[in-house]
């Protein structure tokens, strides 16, 4: 492998990782270096990647269990690898508002990759936050408040569902609409580094356990914002060959939707992961 660096590119978390030519495949200490700075950095991302399909998953099964995807399709022959396409003519971007991939299951992923196939000429950026930075800066008295809530998470809420029209419409028959909820905690402990999180998302969580909608309403919105306050974050410019790796436990992830007109096409892997606690 040569000599592997990782690079901090914010305050917040996200770095990048040099040395490393994942199509090639990685030895064990390579693997444990960037599971390492997954932990440490929460998103970590590697440029000039050429990958076929069978060396993207085998670089993912080296940090976990590849999962399909529950409302699409896989790409032919690799079920376990999405594509997500936003077409010329189309206004929605998939998942286009900040959310935790699939936290309507009850166990969401514990990471996804994505791999930068087609880019616009500007704009398709992704914006990622740290969500033990936005548990650790609530007062104690927030805190208190929200250790022992439940939340509610479900797959069909509104703002997020808009953003899967384009998609599912183009999979036509293949695509499968399901109305999942899961509950998790609000406060979430890292199964792997042992630090408090903030585990709710706009674009899943509907509301508290016990509570209806309008009751919960308040303190979710407020730390919707909360949350993705722009000192827990950062921001990825994707180039072709660029690869995200991000901790689905940890992070949030925003892409953002400023390039009509434009094809962007990416191919994902979702890691299986562990019921919150």
């Amino acid at each position: 492998m040569g000599t592997i660096a990782v690079k901090p590119i914010a305050g917040a978390l996200g770095a990048e990782i040099e040395g490393i030519d994942i199509g090639k495949g990685l030895d064990r200490e390579a693997f444990a270096r960037v599971r390492q700075a997954l932990l440490d950095h929460l998103v970590i991302f590697f440029r000039d990647q050429v990958l076929t399909p069978e060396s993207f998953l085998a670089f993912a099964r080296g940090f976990g269990e590849p999962a399909e995807y529950p409302m699409l399709p896989g790409i032919d022959g690799y079920p376990m690898i999405t594509e997500i396409t936003k077409l010329e003519h189309e206004r929605n971007n998939f998942g286009g508002i900040w959310h935790a991939d699939t936290t309507y299951l009850e166990c969401p992923p514990m990471g996804s990759m994505l791999h930068a196939q087609e880019i616009p000429p500007y704009g398709g950026d992704t914006l990622f936050a740290n969500q033990y930075l936005a548990y650790e800066a609530l007062s104690d008295g927030m805190k208190a408040l929200l250790d022992p809530l439940v939340g509610v998470s479900c797959s069909t809420k509104a703002d997020v569902s808009k953003t899967r029209e384009d998609m599912i419409q183009n999979a036509g028959d293949k695509a499968t609409f399901r109305h999942l909820t899961a509950e998790h905690p609000v406060v979430r402990t890292h199964p792997e580094t042992g630090r408090k999180l903030l585990f709710v998302n706009v674009a899943h969580t509907s509301h508290f356990k016990g509570m209806t909608e309008a009751e919960s309403a308040p303190i979710l919105q407020y730390l919707f914002q909360h949350q993705v306050r722009p000192e827990f974050t950062c921001r990825f410019r994707w180039q072709p060959g660029s690869l995200a790796f991000w901790d689905n436990r940890a992070a949030q992830h925003n892409p953002i939707n400023d390039y009509h007109g434009f094809r962007r096409r990416m191919r994902r892997i979702t890691l299986a992961g562990e019921r919150p606690r």
